[in-house]
Parts: structure tokens; C-alpha cells; sequence
């Protein structure tokens, strides 16, 4: 287990491997002895985070340290201040710290490579980050910028909380220490969900708890994820959809449209299994995370598959962009633009790419249409008949799906030939034989939708029917599942989506 004691590059600590959850192993027999101490636990979860991010990222876990040390002693002085110019500086310079940090590490090529397009200019990137670290012989590469995992999530994290103590919504950590635990919590570190420090601080300071009821939700929720990871989400991806994107035009039109619903419940599996891992980890030491996904593609319109796919990202854009531009307040025209820029930007934060600001764009422009339509129609007061709902729950989700397209394509060629072979290609006479030759993958992509869109009730009676259960059979269940899981993989296991963002 040397993943346990040092950094690798190509294999970094991860949900799905042996290693994390031995790491998780120790954790918890430390925490037998800890838990009712409330400064030691936290201490404890401190290392342990900073560990398990090294582990992740090696010695860009700096970054993580700096963020820390920065917006924690910002926040204190912008809550000791009681002048108002005083107090917007700090916070802008919080804002504007860690807004430079992430475009540092996440668009300077991007920048650069626009810049020398368009004046003709030859300028290089220098990770001035490598730079510094090789005079302490680290011998890293300076000529390229690695994009720390989960920089865009600790990072919205703490710009967070130097807001909300300037709102006057929150009152400072007691301590440094706490403060490092709220940002670099290591369940939720490297793909969220983005917690706000109003919902997470206050639990820093509550004794352990632990009912037999959310002990069997947090063992089913590791399970669920764990299912929907390696099951269905990485057998998709190795065995089908991967195939397709890197090249689009050696494929039906048929098969196109299969891969492009096959990303769609791809990325879900993958991020909302991630998800619930992380929220059942986290309940296992006591602590809650908010809910990041909620069935979205059970929606009947755009705006409502906001309300249930990334639902921190989603409320965190609304709440410290969409409503500081203005929100609605200042007109319906100013208010469809500032939807539209915010779902602009929200695409930018996923990547430096023209694809992700199209990608942002377009679900930008729905947003707006939406809310234009539902004004001239008065449609939000009228009762949706089942089959309405039907109809505009296939549009929302193939609406998505295309624009998944470009979220998934390596470039906008690779979108091109996703799009032509779909419309001019598609060869309806080769289904038989591409159903016959992928019908394990759609089987389970058909396992991936149908426990997707499931009924509320059927998914609670199963929870419910799980966490009754007596403890031994409920951790044997957990070590079948995982057994089965990696026995049954066809390849190694593949990183989270979200750990590039």
C-alpha cells in the first residue's frame, strides 16, 4: 500500500481504491479513542485532510494551506473592522486572492495561447509554484501547470466565507485550526459538494453523533455510490462512450447518439456517486453535507434541472454571483442577462474551453427563454398534466444531453463529427447488429436510467428496509458489494470526472 506514503502523479487517492479505504481504516479506530473530544477529533480530521490531500496532489497541497492561512486572517479582520471602506476592501481582496490563484492554475494557458493568436507573440507559461518548490529540490517541471485537484471547490469555499462574515452572516472560527478543517475536510475536498461555512463550522463545535439510523444511511449511501461508480458509470465509459468521442466519425450516427446518452448518465453516476460517498464518510465522523443532486433528470424543464443537479455549485452561483450582478431586481431584460452571464461564467469554471463557455452559454440561454416563456405564458400557475410532464421531461433531457456533447467532446472537431454523423449518418440498418455486439453496455446503461428515474418511494422503502437491518448484516452486504465491484471491473478504475475541474 505505498499510495498510503507517498505521492503519485498517475495515481492519485481515490474513492474507489483499497488504499482510501484503509486510510478511512485507521481514521476511524483513532476515532474510538477521540471522537468524544471534541479538539482532539478536530485535530485529528485536520491531519488526516492535509494527509489525504498530499496524497492527491502532492505538494500543491501549499495551495490549499495559503487559501487557509489568507481568508482566515482576512475574515477576522474584516469582522474587528467597523468601517465600511475598510470592510469592502478586505473582502474584494479576499475575492480577488483567491479568484487569481484559481485562474492562475486553471487559464494562464488558456490566456497565453489567446494572447500569442491574436498579436502574433510567443509568450510561455512558468508554474512559478514548481519554480519555488525546486529550490528546495523538488526537481519539478516548470514549463508546465498541473491544475490542483480540487482548487475550484476549497477555493469557492473560502471566498464564501469571508462573504458571508462580511454580510454579516457569520461570525469567525475560533481558531486557525478549524478554519483548515472547514476547507480542507477530506471527504468533500476534491469534488464537492461546495459547503457553505455557515452549514459546516457549526458542527465543528458539536460532540460526535452517530444514531443506528444514520449509520445504516451512511453505509447505504457508500454502497449506492460505489454501485454507481464502478458499475455503471466506468464500465460505460471504458466500454462504449470513450470509444465514440475519441472518434466520432469511424461511428454510426446510431451509436453517436447512444454514447452522448451514455455520457449523460456517465457524469451523473460518476459525480452524484462521488457525492455519496462523501456524504456517507462524513456521517460516519459525525458530520453532514448537504444534499447535490436530486434525481435531475426527472426534470420538466431547464430550471428546474438547476434546482437538482449540482445543487451547491448551482445555489453558490446564484448566491454570490447571479444576485450580487443584481438578480432581478433591476429589470426583466437585466435579469435574462444576468442569467445568462452567470451560467456563462459557471461554464468558464469548468474550463479554460471554448467548448465549456458554449457548454455555459447555451444552458445560460435556456434559462432565460425559460423564464421569458413562463412570463408570457403564465405557465407557473398552471397544473402540469402527466403527460405535459412527460413530453417536457424528454425535451429538457435531450436538451441536456446535447449540450453534454460538448462538455464531453475532446474539441469542438470531435463535437462537429458527434453532431454530423448523428443528423446525416445515423444508418438505422446497423442497430440490430450494434445493439447485439454492446448488450452488456446497454444493459447497463438501461440499469443507470431505469434506477435513476425510479419513484422517491421505491428508493426510501429500500434505505429504510437496509438501515433496519443488523449491524453484521449490513457491513456484510457493504464487503459483498465491494467485493463483487472489483472483482467485476474490466479495467483499473478511472478518476472522478470533477477531480479535472
Amino acid at each position: 500500500m505505498l499510495e498510503l506514503f507517498s505521492y503519485s502523479e498517475n495515481s492519485p487517492l481515490l474513492f474507489t481504491q483499497s488504499a482510501f479505504w484503509l486510510f478511512f481504516g485507521v481514521i476511524m479506530v483513532a476515532y474510538l479513542f477521540l471522537h468524544g473530544r471534541v479538539e482532539a477529533r478536530n485535530r485529528l480530521l485536520l491531519v488526516a485532510s492535509l494527509y489525504f490531500y498530499y496524497l492527491s496532489s502532492g505538494f500543491y497541497f501549499l495551495l490549499l494551506v495559503f487559501s487557509t492561512f489568507v481568508d482566515y486572517y482576512i475574515g477576522g479582520a474584516i469582522y474587528r473592522s467597523n468601517s465600511p471602506t475598510k470592510r469592502k476592501r478586505l473582502v474584494t481582496l479576499s475575492v480577488v486572492i483567491n479568484l487569481t490563484l484559481l485562474a492562475y492554475f486553471k487559464y494562464t494557458f488558456f490566456f497565453a495561447d489567446g494572447v500569442n493568436t491574436l498579436f502574433d507573440t510567443e509568450l510561455e507559461v512558468t508554474n512559478f509554484l514548481a519554480a519555488f518548490m525546486n529550490v528546495f529540490g523538488a526537481n519539478m517541471d516548470t514549463s508546465n501547470i498541473f491544475l490542483p485537484i480540487g482548487i475550484s471547490f476549497y477555493t469557492f469555499q473560502t471566498i464564501s466565507y469571508s462573504v458571508d462574515i462580511y454580510r454579516g452572516q457569520l461570525k469567525p472560527v475560533r481558531n486557525i485550526y478549524d478554519f483548515g478543517l472547514f476547507v480542507s475536510f477530506f471527504p468533500q475536498l476534491v469534488a464537492g459538494p461546495i459547503v457553505r461555512a455557515s452549514e459546516f463550522i457549526p458542527q465543528i463545535y458539536n460532540k460526535f453523533s452517530l444514531s443506528k439510523e444514520a449509520y445504516g444511511r451512511a453505509l447505504f449511501l457508500i454502497m449506492v455510490g460505489l454501485f454507481k461508480k464502478i458499475y455503471i458509470s466506468d464500465y460505460i465509459s471504458i466500454n462504449f462512450v470513450d470509444r465514440v468521442f475519441e472518434s466520432p466519425l469511424s461511428f454510426s450516427g446510431f451509436e453517436n447518439l447512444m454514447a452522448s446518452y451514455g455520457y449523460a448518465i456517465q457524469i451523473y453516476c460518476d459525480f452524484s456517486g462521488y457525492t455519496d460517498i462523501a456524504i456517507g464518510v462524513a456521517l460516519l465522523l459525525g458530520f453532514q453535507l448537504p444534499l447535490n443532486f436530486d434525481s435531475p433528470y426527472k426534470s420538466t424543464s431547464i430550471t428546474e434541472f438547476w434546482r437538482r443537479w449540482h445543487i451547491s455549485l448551482s445555489s453558490f452561483l446564484r448566491d454570490y454571483l447571479y444576485i450580487p450582478l443584481g438578480g432581478n431586481r433591476k429589470g426583466k431584460i437585466r435579469t435574462y442577462v444576468n442569467l445568462a452571464l452567470t451560467m456563462l461564467l459557471g461554464g468558464l469554471w469548468h474550463g479554460a474551453h471554448i467548448r465549456f463557455i458554449i457548454w455555459g452559454a447555451l444552458h445560460g440561454l435556456a434559462l432565460a427563454f425559460h423564464k421569458i416563456w413562463m412570463e408570457k405564458t403564465g405557465s407557473k400557475h398552471k397544473k402540469k398534466s402527466f403527460g405535459r410532464q412527460v413530453v417536457m421531461g424528454v425535451i429538457t433531457f435531450h436538451f441536456v444531453t446535447f449540450c453534454w456533447i460538448f462538455f464531453r467532446a475532446s474539441d469542438m472537431r470531435a463535437v462537429e463529427g458527434v453532431l454530423m454523423q448523428i443528423t446525416t449518418n445515423f444508418n438505422f440498418e446497423v442497430i440490430p447488429q450494434v445493439v447485439t455486439a454492446y448488450w452488456k453496455v446497454f444493459f447497463v446503461l438501461l440499469v443507470g436510467f431505469v434506477t435513476h428515474l425510479a419513484p422517491y418511494s421505491w428508493k426510501n422503502w429500500l434505505r429504510e428496509e437496509f438501515t433496519t437491518m443488523p449491524t453484521i448484516v449490513k457491513a456484510s452486504l457493504l464487503v459483498l458489494l465491494v467485493f463483487v465491484l472489483f472483482q467485476s471491473r474490466s479495467s483499473e478504475i478511472q478518476p472522478f470526472i470533477y477531480f479535472q475541474f
